[in-house]
């Protein structure tokens, strides 16, 4: 099967994963040595783009047990895991603090007060104290938003942004380089690691610290559907500061306490006797005692404090009454904590917080830049990085619509989308098991969210009768607050499933259907479930006196399988949901006792199972150079040949007169050796393919998905949104591939960029031309024509799981893969999926099992 049979929450698990694919037998280990490969998945169900929106951070101060300076001590991010949107289109370039440096130094002195951002951008030149490419990539962004995009913000909003060009360059240096880290965190300012591009350190935070006075705002306060009220903190008032001072914020024991470092924190838990296995304990036992303990300076004896603490306390001077009052009301509380807030902030000095509105206002102007909820300190400087590295790049319009958000209301009510959409991931997927109440909590934010979602579907399919032209739509849709709640509702219907309310889930699955416009990825489990609820249970829902129980159930049946053929003939249903569809067509051909020759006939795309062979070779075994003992025995191989689980093993290559090598690279030669021709190449020449008989297609004019001339790729190409919005282009380039045309485009494509060496996404320009020639006559042309058509449905997710080697045989006329396995080894779900890929579409997939005939031991 193509895909597991689970319920549509869980169908396909690596749909949508952005995961790497190893080398081979080679899994990635953790630091427990344990297999990533084989941990367990879950469903994320906004990756069906590179750059899906990530839910935002919670709009709430959040206290965190981690002190905010040690997570960058040198003003460096921490990296990053995962590529936003668009640095996946953006070629690879050294975008490191010293790849800045390099360039930033590299450039003449230039008089900043001729040009502006754009002019030093242009130019390539900033000045070292003067100008930043942090500040200027940031400016440039802000800029960008104001001159096409201005009407998403009211007066208030202009106002901060009047007063942000207002500010001193280094004021805004820090600003940019705290904004980058991306945390509403307290960081001390002892500790700022910014004093070679700051002189004045103390003036730019006292700028930033500024109150200053705004303007009223005539824009009415909204209210959205599924969000329970606007975010705190987040509205402009009368007043407002670029930052926080920590001297007027941080008032209680819980927020100070949350700025030691683990030492600091060891000392006053010493102090204060308490003990702890780790910070999240020790600082819990801190403010445990704080609510109970009470020492000399809190029973009645009152320190000679000055007259504010002694204020704080709630009581007048009288000695008299000192004891009294100390036990009658809640000041004794109020002074511990008081004393252990003072004693910290002694030690971490003044701290700077950005302030939450203005930090949201920038979040928002990102938003809008960036078309994406995700953006980083790489999204930020490798336009800049991208620009000046020496490289060739296609041509194509670059274009960038300002009416992705129609109006202010609009970009508010997607912001509160995401909001409500985090709400839900996080009761379904962030933690653990979800309960009774927060599944029926999820239901009450779709009954919310259910009558604005139809009224958002029949404005969109409006604007794409009317409105948009040439694809336009498709990509624009993804950050339209339909969307999301498409989304919402997508995951309000496996809730009802679970809750097992059958017919009501049957009822949203025909309404996500019968709308094209969002998630169209999702259209083949959408059709998988409905046939199933229709197969299993909807006779017995929809049952009634004057109908025989039996009929009824032949005639679900039925239904259902006129529900699997509407998913096979649906050309926005993705094909590696095919084999599951037909098969339960089958099935229910079956069940309801159609006649042969009137039943569907799939036998030309029937899956065969891969080939299982053996290779033997010759392994090298390095001797442990640590002896067993009980302190590292379980840290050791639990196999009796001293492989560990999917380790990395080393053979010897008979080829290349016994030399050391891969796994991989001992059977290739073996391959070889039989006639084979071959690389070990990983879907690295699946990609090259693709980029070659697809690059007029990558780069065709859509709007709004080439937004800077520095693009290896479109950026809807991580997305359900590329395909749709191709269609016609990729169904007529299939055809002609399917036609034996593949030989040309190649060549044409090599005749006009192999000079230039183009950069194109997934294109590896070392594969000699006269080989991909070969591959492409050997290579049946509907078998190609697939495996193709599944990278442009789902290039972000299918660029991994390709089987490790790519052969061809000139004389037989011949392509097959070959996904080695060494010993211990297993197939993960992504490399099954390609495997069932290529044996449908014709195409001889080996399961080659490494062996070794002999070991040899060194030291």
């Amino acid at each position: 099967m193509v895909l597991q049979t689970q319920s549509p929450s869980k169908h396909n698990q690596m749909l949508g994963r952005l995961i790497k694919h190893p080398k081979s037998t080679n899994f990635d280990h953790d630091q427990d040595g344990r297999s990533l490969k084989r941990q367990r998945l879950d469903i994320d169900d906004t990756s069906e783009s590179g750059s899906a929106p990530q839910s935002p951070k919670l709009n709430q101060r959040e206290i965190t047990d981690s002190d905010a300076e040690s997570e960058d001590k040198k003003g460096q991010l921490p990296a990053v895991a995962h590529q936003t949107g668009l640095e996946s289109a953006l070629p690879p370039v050294k975008t490191d603090k010293e790849a800045i440096e390099e360039y930033e130094a590299s450039k003449a002195p230039y008089d900043e007060d001729n040009r502006g951002v754009e002019g030093r951008l242009n130019e390539r030149k900033w000045i070292k104290g003067k100008s930043s490419i942090y500040v200027d990539a940031f400016n440039l962004a802000l800029e960008t938003v104001l001159d096409e995009e201005s009407h998403l913000f009211d007066e208030a909003e202009m106002a901060v942004f009047k007063e942000w060009r207002e500010l001193s360059y280094e004021a805004q240096y820090l600003y940019v380089r705290l904004f980058l880290r991306k945390t509403a965190a307290w960081h001390r300012i002892n500790s700022l690691g910014y004093y070679s591009d700051i002189s004045d350190l103390e003036t730019s935070i006292e700028c930033l610290q500024k109150r200053r006075e705004l303007p009223s705002s005539s824009a009415e306060v909204e209210s959205h559907p599924g969000e329970l009220q606007p975010p705190e903190g987040t509205t402009l008032g009368v007043l407002f500061t670029f930052a926080d001072r920590s001297e007027d914020e941080i008032t209680t024991l819980e927020e100070a306490s949350s700025l030691l470092k683990l030492d600091e924190l060891k000392a006053l838990a010493k102090e204060a006797k308490v003990q702890g296995k780790n910070k999240t304990e020790l600082l819990k036992a801190l403010r445990r005692t704080s609510q109970k303990q009470a020492g000399l300076g809190w029973v009645g004896l009152k320190r000679s404090d000055t007259e504010s603490s002694r204020h704080s306390t709630g009581s007048e001077l009288d000695p008299e009454n000192a004891v009294n009052d100390s036990q009658g009301d809640d000041s004794t509380e109020t002074n511990r904590d008081a004393h252990f807030t003072r004693k910290i902030l002694s030690e971490t000095g003044p701290c700077i917080r950005l302030s939450l509105a203005p930090l949201k206002l920038f979040e928002r102007v990102h938003l809008v830049f960036y078309r994406s909820t995700e953006w980083t300190e790489k999204s930020l400087t490798t336009i800049i990085l991208a620009k000046i590295a020496r490289r060739n790049f296609p041509e194509y319009i670059v274009s960038r619509s300002a009416n992705i958000f129609p109006s202010r209301s609009s970009l508010l009510e997607y912001e509160a989308s995401v909001r409500t959409q985090f709400r839900i991931d996080n009761i379904l997927e962030f933690n653990g098991r979800p309960s009774d109440q927060g599944l029926q909590e999820i239901l009450n934010i779709f009954e919310e969210v259910h009558p604005r979602w139809r009224i958002l579907l029949r404005e969109e399919q409006q604007k794409e009768d009317f409105l948009y032209q040439s694809g336009e739509g498709a990509y624009l849709r993804r950050l339209s607050p339909a969307w999301v709640y498409t989304r919402v509702v997508h995951k309000a219907a496996s809730v009802l499933g679970k809750l097992k309310h059958y017919k009501r889930e049957h009822d949203l699955l025909t309404e996500l259907l019968a709308q094209r416009l969002f998630h169209a990825s999702r259209r083949g489990s959408w059709y998988q479930r409905k046939a199933l609820l229709e197969e299993h249970y909807m006779a017995t829902l929809t049952l009634t006196e004057c109908c025989n129980e039996e009929v009824q159930k032949k005639n679900w049946k039925r239904i259902a399988l006129q529900t699997c053929v509407d998913g096979l003939q649906d050309n926005m249903v993705h094909i590696i949901y095919h084999y599951d569809l037909q098969k339960r067509v089958k099935k229910l051909e079956k069940a309801i006792k159609i006649a042969k020759r009137a039943q569907h006939d799939f036998s030309h795309v029937r899956l065969a199972a891969p080939v299982e062979v053996t290779i033997e070779g010759i392994r090298v075994e390095k001797e442990p150079s640590l002896p067993q003992t009980s302190s590292n025995r379980r840290n050791s191989s639990p196999h009796p040949n001293g492989i560990r689980r999917g380790g990395k093993t080393i053979w010897l290559d008979p080829l290349e007169d016994n030399g050391e090598c891969s796994v991989e690279a001992m059977c290739l030669s073996h391959y070889r050796s039989h006639g084979w021709k071959g690389y070990h190449s990983e879907g690295g020449i699946v990609r090259t393919l693709f980029g070659y008989l697809f690059f007029d297609v990558l780069f065709a004019y859509i709007p709004n998905v080439f937004q800077t001339p520095y693009q290896t790729c479109p950026l809807d190409l991580h997305t359900d949104a590329f395909f749709p919005s191709r269609l016609s282009e990729i169904n007529h380039r299939l055809v002609q591939i399917g036609n034996g045309e593949a030989e040309a485009l190649i060549i044409n494509v090599w005749n006009e960029h192999s000079e230039r060496k183009t950069c194109v996404v997934g294109l590896d320009w070392s594969f000699e031309l006269d080989d991909l020639v070969e591959i492409v006559r050997c290579f049946d042309g509907e078998a190609l024509a697939t495996v193709c058509k599944v990278l442009a449905q789902e290039y972000g997710q299918r660029g991994g799981g390709v089987p490790d080697l790519f052969l061809w045989h000139p004389e037989r006329k011949e392509v097959m893969f070959s996904e080695v396995k060494s010993e211990n080894d297993r197939l993960s779900d992504t490399q099954r999926l390609w495997i069932h890929v290529l044996t449908g579409a014709g195409v001889r997939v080996e399961l080659c099992n490494a062996v070794a005939k002999e070991v040899i031991v060194v030291t």
